[in-house]
């Protein structure tokens, strides 16, 4: 009996990582409107993520960043999974007057999709 409910199981559980990259695809979706993940598209209203997780806060040369970036860079902060999942769950929160228009996002769910989506280049 536990064979048989595992393979009705196995299909869920094999699509698991693809439903997964789907949603921080279509999470990042929003974050599109002002970032790239291609590292020779510039010139948009947002930094280039190309590389985010392990890169030091703020750390575009050809991006001008707000004060309350340019200090945590100062401070050498970086980007890890955790930091990034804080940030996007309240980023005026981590770093007051940010120059950034999203509140954050309020589902847990969406924002880990979005922290596995950027921080593994191969799920694009």
């Amino acid at each position: 009996m536990k064979s048989f409910a595992a393979l009705l199981l196995l299909p869920f559980l094999l699509s698991a990582p693809a439903i997964a990259e789907e949603n921080g695809v279509r999470a990042f979706a929003l974050c599109r409107a002002c970032h790239s993940l291609d590292p020779a598209e510039r010139g948009l209203p947002g930094p280039n993520l190309a590389g985010l997780i392990g890169r030091t806060v703020a750390a575009d040369p050809e991006f001008d960043y707000s004060p309350a970036l340019r200090k945590a860079r100062d401070e050498g902060l970086r980007w890890d999974a955790t930091r990034l999942e804080a940030f996007l769950a309240d980023p005026a929160a981590m770093f007051p007057g940010l120059w950034m228009s999203i509140r954050g996002i309020e589902d847990a769910a969406e924002r880990q999709a979005l922290v596995r989506f950027l921080a593994d280049p191969s799920s694009r």
